[in-house]
C-alpha cells in the first residue's frame, strides 16, 4: 500500500512540474507580468503582457484547372458509284482554354504577439553633514546626519498597469578612526541627533556613509520583494583639533 501511494505521489509532483511553466505563460497572455529588480544602483522595473495581433488572412494563389480536349468525330463521305472513297478529313482539335477558379477561403492566420516595457528609476544620494561644522574638537561628541528620506515611494503605470514601488534604507557609518555604527536612523543635529561619536585624538578622518536600500513593489494587490539592493556610498572629510591651552595668572 506505501509503494502505491508513493508512486501516485510521484505522479503528481511530475504532472505539477510539467504543468507549471504553460500556466504560467497563460498568466501573462491573460493579464500583465511585472518583475523589479536592481541593477547598477538603479531600480528597474520590466513589465510584460502578452496579446493577439490584427487577425491577417494568408495569401492564397489562384487555381488553374485545364479542361480536357474535346475531339470531333470522324466524317465519312457516302460510297459513290465508280469512285474511289474520299479520304477522312483531319481530326479537328481544339485548344483548352485555361479556367481560372475561384480561391478558396483559408482559415485565418492569428499572429501572436506581446507588449514589452521597461522603466528605469534613480534612487537618492545622500549628503552628510555635522556638527560642529569648524573644527570639531577633540573629546567633544560631533553630531552627524544624511539628507535621505526614510523612504523612497514611487507609483508607475507600465503596459496598462499599476506598480507600486516603496524601498527603505539602512546605514552604515565609518568615522574613519576604525569605529562603525550600523542604524537605520538619518539623524539630526543637536540636540535632537542620535548619530554622535567622540574622536579621542586630533586629526583629518574621512566619514563614509553606506547607505543600503531594500523594499517592494504590489501589482494587483500582491506585494512582492524586490530582488536585489541598491548600495551608495557617501563620504566627507573632517578635520578634529585639539582645544586651545591658555594659562592664567
Amino acid at each position: 500500500m506505501k509503494i502505491i501511494q508513493i508512486a501516485l505521489l510521484s505522479i503528481l509532483f511530475t504532472t505539477a512540474a510539467i504543468t507549471t511553466p504553460s500556466a504560467s505563460a497563460e498568466d501573462c497572455q491573460l493579464s500583465a507580468c511585472v518583475d523589479v529588480y536592481t541593477q547598477d544602483g538603479k531600480i528597474i522595473i520590466e513589465g510584460r503582457k502578452g496579446g493577439t495581433t490584427a487577425v491577417t488572412p494568408a495569401p492564397t494563389k489562384p487555381t488553374i484547372k485545364a479542361i480536357p480536349k474535346k475531339v470531333a468525330p470522324k466524317k465519312i463521305a457516302p460510297p459513290q458509284v465508280k469512285k474511289a472513297v474520299a479520304p477522312p478529313k483531319p481530326k479537328v482539335t481544339k485548344k483548352s482554354a485555361p479556367k481560372i477558379s475561384t480561391p478558396t477561403p483559408q482559415p485565418p492566420v492569428t499572429q501572436s504577439a506581446s507588449l514589452n516595457d521597461r522603466l528605469i528609476k534613480a534612487l537618492p544620494t545622500a549628503g552628510i553633514a555635522y556638527q560642529p561644522e569648524y573644527e570639531p574638537l577633540v573629546d567633544v561628541p560631533v553630531f552627524m546626519w544624511t539628507d535621505l528620506p526614510t523612504s523612497f515611494m514611487t507609483q508607475v503605470k507600465i503596459v496598462g498597469e499599476i506598480v507600486d514601488v516603496a524601498l527603505r534604507p539602512s546605514f552604515t557609518w565609518s568615522f574613519g578612526d576604525g569605529t562603525f555604527l550600523s542604524t537605520t536612523d538619518v539623524g539630526a543635529p543637536f540636540p535632537d541627533g542620535k548619530i554622535k561619536h567622540t574622536y579621542s585624538n586630533p586629526g583629518t578622518y574621512l566619514i563614509t556613509l553606506i547607505s543600503t536600500w531594500n523594499g517592494t513593489y504590489t501589482h494587483n494587490a500582491q506585494t512582492r520583494a524586490i530582488t536585489g539592493t541598491v548600495k551608495t556610498t557617501s563620504i566627507v572629510t573632517i578635520t578634529v583639533v585639539t582645544s586651545p591651552t591658555r594659562f592664567k595668572n
